[in-house]
This record gives structure tokens, C-alpha cells and sequence, in this order.
């Protein structure tokens, strides 16, 4: 029989690898696709899904009766007082409920219950939140501690219910207008405590304590057992030894203006006297320039004591490098070292806002001129709102609201409000919302209305009323409520921000 001669099928096969190479790309292509494809509907699908944010908590009352609420707009039943209900801090489920007044005796009853009304820290008699104060005296509370009692003396506890500072105190109270700064207060001497980080600053030692700026950053005044003024830091360190007889609310850093034998002085941190004389009072310290008053007239001097504005001003306050705010004859400008005038001296006011780096300067009609530190003028209109966090200074020009960054560029209402689902726009005087995409969700139809809160509602005008909307542009209170002497018009569902702001609360 004949050997085959036909095509061989013992040797091993060969590749072509040119159409290997081709298949394989063609194939990564489709992969590429389908990822894309994928990646495109679930970012299109986290667009659209709603991110549920954790609920925050509101005191509320109607009439005589108080309540609370959630940032939804829900009023939490279960709780109810004829008293006022406090909550220290909005983002934790604790409130606070007095019962058992007796107004002629002063006596009176605490508990603490959550939102499902179940009552919390029943081991601590007497829980209370930390009350304190802004400079426009709007109330807020201290978000870290509470107080109790036990037999007779107060203590500390956190929102947990774990004690940080034992029963020992005969008082325990904010240090006005300072954050997170406590007045120990026991056998008639006072200690400080730092309520972040639950630490005591200073011991029960001294016979008062008071803040030496507006800040805890700045320190502390401390008047020792022998009647002697000194300062201390916000950690407790001490920056001035107790040999005064007097401290102003005046200092630069290792400067400080204190009273020694009835003599004003300028001093270091080590005691050291740099200013004795050339003034009658020292205003503020910048660096090493010193606003003082000489004969009812302000000035500037050097810490050396040359002159560097003449005192012949009504009124001198220090704005940003060398430069100041100055008045004279009730008018307000602005003037560097020399004396030139950076800005005319026209105006019934000038402030330097530091968190947005401007000038604002009030004019007789009760608008501001704000210029940048170029003295360059930005806008005349009104600062409604500062949100450094978000990064955005929201303006009112004549009717009409606008944006800045801060660096005042000017940008869309979309750009600032991030977060928000509806932005209001304006059509022939009347006001309505969009959403982000620029659809029209909300007719302009109202006389005037307020951008969407962080809780998603939109306050709105019409007829000489305010209502509310949902984040969806619906209808959750018609306007109804007169609001005319509100200074804070906000609404959480049907409930607006009470008219009288030391309640800290809202009302329906």
C-alpha cells in the first residue's frame, strides 16, 4: 500500500500570531465597552439616589406646649412638656425636660430622655445642659458636657453618660461667649475646663477668671490669692506672672497692657516694661504698632514709642498690614502710615471682615460698599451669608442675590449650594426654583423666597405670607405665617424659626 504523501499531522501546529494579536485586542475593546457601559449606569444610578442624611433634632412649641422635632419636619410625639425642652447638642438624640417647677421656691426637676421618650442617665440627678451666649445674645449650648448634682455639689457628664468631672463644684458654668470654656467655681475659687478635651485648664485656685480676648486661643485673666492679676494660656500655661493690678482685655503675642501702682503699661511676657508714657490708654496691639489714646484723641505709635499716626482721630481701629480704620467728624475711611486716605472717610461705618478678607462699609441708606484688600471696590449691596466650609459669600444687590468665592470670583448659585436639589431664580420680579440641570421645578410665583436649607426646604412669599416647600418643589405649608418680625426666616417642614432667637427653637 501506497504511504500517504497528503498533509502531515505529527509536527506541532503554528500559530498565526497576527491574528492571535488582532482577537485578543478585539476582545479587550469589548471588555473596554461593557466597563464603560457599567461605570456610566452606576454613576448615573449614584446621581440619582438620595443620600439619606443623619437627622439632627429641634426643640419646638406650640402655644404652652413644647415638643421636638426632626430635621425632616416631624414632630416626635412621644415627647411632650409644658416646660421648656432643651436639646444641647442637634445631632445627638438627647433632650432635655424640666418638670416640677415651682417658680416662687426656684426648685425644680430634670430628666433626659431620647427620641423614642425612653429616659437616659437615670443615675445623675439634676442634668442640664451648658447655656451660653453670642454677642447679639443668641442662645447656644455647650455640645460636649452636661452637668449634674450630687449632694448639693455639680459635676460633668458626656452625651454618653460617662462621668468626666466628679461632683466636687459648687458651680459650673460657661465662660461667656467662649467656646468650648468652662468657670470651675469651688470654696469661692475658680478653675477652668476645656470641655473638647475634657481636661481642667486651671484649678480652683483663683479668686476670678475671665477671658482676656474673644477667643480661648487668646488665654486667660487670672486674679491670684494675694489680689494680683496675671495670664495663662489656653492649655493652663502661664504667659504672665500674677504682679498686677490690673490686666486690660488688650495683648499681641508676649504683649500685654496691664496697671501697676495706678500706671498704665505696655509689658513682655517676661515682665519686661517696653511703654510707660506717650499715651493716656492703649486701645489694641498689632504687631509692634500700638493704637493709643492721647488727650481723647487715638494715634499710633511703635512699641518704642515713635510716632506713627498723629493722634487726631475720633476713632482708629487696625484693618490689615500697615493700614486703619479711622474717623472723624462721624465719618468713617480708611488710611495707611502716612496719613493718605485709602478709602474716603464717607462712611457711617468700616469693619475688616478677616474670614472673607474685605472691607465692609455701611452707607447712610443702610447698604455696604465692600472692597478687597486692593482697595479695589467688589459690590454695593448687603452680606447675607458666609459659608467659609462651602466657600461662598452669598450677596443681596437691590433685589437680586449673587455669589461670590472667596476670592471674589463671582459664580452660579449651582456652583455654591452644592448640595442642594433646587435653586431659586428670579422672572419679571417674581421668584420659583430650578432644579440642577436648569429645569423649571417651581413657577416663579412668589413675592420673595429664601435659597433651599441644608434640610432641604425652601421658604417662600407671597401675599405678605411665608410658607414652605419640600426638596421637591411641593407645597408643604402654604403662606400663612406673618414673619415680619423675624430676623431669622427659616422653616423645617411646617415649623418656622421662632421670632424670639434666645428660645433657640421653632414654633408653628
Amino acid at each position: 500500500m501506497a504511504r500517504s504523501r497528503g498533509r502531515r499531522f505529527d509536527d506541532e501546529p503554528k500559530l498565526n500570531k497576527k491574528k492571535v494579536a488582532a482577537t485578543i485586542i478585539a476582545l479587550l475593546v469589548i471588555v473596554m465597552v461593557i466597563a464603560s457601559i457599567v461605570m456610566a449606569v452606576k454613576e448615573k444610578n449614584n446621581k440619582n439616589q438620595i443620600i439619606e442624611k443623619p437627622l439632627e433634632y429641634f426643640a419646638a412649641y406650640i402655644g404652652n406646649n413644647w415638643t421636638v422635632i426632626n430635621s425632616k419636619g416631624e414632630e416626635l410625639n412621644s415627647i411632650s412638656s409644658s416646660e421648656m425642652i432643651i436639646v444641647p447638642n442637634k445631632s445627638i438624640d438627647v433632650f432635655i425636660e424640666t418638670y416640677d417647677v415651682d417658680y416662687s421656691n426656684n426648685t425644680y426637676n430634670t430628666k433626659v430622655v431620647n427620641s423614642n421618650n425612653e429616659q437616659l442617665f437615670s443615675n445623675y440627678e439634676k442634668v442640664n445642659a451648658i447655656v451660653n451666649y453670642d454677642t447679639a445674645d443668641n442662645t447656644w449650648y455647650d455640645t460636649n458636657v452636661l452637668t449634674f448634682m450630687k449632694n448639693g455639689k455639680y459635676g460633668l457628664i458626656d452625651f454618653e453618660g460617662n462621668e468626666v468631672l466628679s461632683a466636687e463644684y459648687d458651680e459650673i458654668k460657661a465662660m461667656r461667649g467662649i467656646l468650648r470654656t468652662l468657670i470651675l467655681e469651688k470654696d469661692g475659687k475658680f478653675g477652668i475646663y476645656n470641655t473638647v478635651s475634657k481636661t481642667i485648664t486651671a484649678n480652683t485656685e483663683y479668686l476670678s477668671v475671665e477671658a482676656l480676648g474673644s477667643t480661648y486661643n487668646e488665654g486667660y485673666i487670672v486674679e491670684d490669692s494675694n489680689k494680683k492679676f496675671g495670664v495663662i494660656g489656653s492649655e493652663g500655661k502661664k504667659l504672665l506672672d500674677s504682679n498686677y493690678d490690673e490686666i486690660l482685655k488688650v495683648s499681641e503675642t508676649d504683649k500685654y497692657v496691664v496697671k501697676e501702682n495706678s500706671k498704665l503699661e505696655l509689658v513682655s511676657g517676661d515682665g519686661t516694661v517696653l511703654l510707660d508714657s506717650g499715651f493716656d490708654e492703649i486701645k489694641s496691639i498689632n504687631s509692634d504698632n500700638i493704637v493709643i489714646v492721647k488727650d481723647n484723641k487715638y494715634g499710633v505709635i511703635s512699641s518704642s514709642g515713635e510716632e506713627i499716626i498723629k493722634p487726631e482721630y475720633d476713632l482708629i481701629k487696625y484693618c490689615f498690614s500697615d493700614n486703619y480704620i479711622v474717623s472723624t467728624n462721624g465719618k468713617f475711611g480708611v488710611i495707611n502710615p502716612s496719613g493718605e486716605y485709602l478709602i474716603d472717610a464717607k462712611y457711617e461705618n468700616i469693619d475688616y471682615r478677616s474670614d472673607i478678607v474685605s472691607l465692609v462699609c455701611e452707607k447712610s441708606d443702610y447698604t455696604t460698599d465692600v472692597y478687597t484688600r486692593d482697595f479695589e471696590l467688589l459690590f454695593t449691596g448687603t452680606i447675607n451669608k458666609v459659608d467659609t466650609e462651602q466657600g461662598y459669600i452669598r450677596v443681596r444687590i437691590s433685589n437680586d442675590y449673587k455669589y461670590y468665592n472667596l476670592q471674589y470670583q463671582e459664580i452660579s448659585n449651582k456652583d455654591a449650594l452644592k448640595e442642594n436639589t433646587l435653586f431659586l431664580v428670579k422672572e419679571n420680579g417674581k421668584y420659583g426654583y430650578v432644579n440642577k440641570d436648569g429645569q423649571k421645578i417651581v413657577d416663579c410665583i412668589y413675592d420673595d423666597a429664601k435659597e433651599q436649607n441644608k434640610y432641604g426646604f425652601c421658604a417662600v412669599k407671597q401675599n405678605g405670607k411665608w410658607g414652605a416647600l419640600q426638596s421637591n418643589g411641593a407645597v408643604i405649608l402654604e403662606p400663612s405665617c406673618d414673619l415680619e418680625d423675624n430676623l431669622n426666616i427659616d422653616f423645617i417642614g411646617v415649623w418656622h424659626y421662632s421670632e424670639n432667637p434666645e428660645l433657640n427653637a421653632y414654633t408653628k
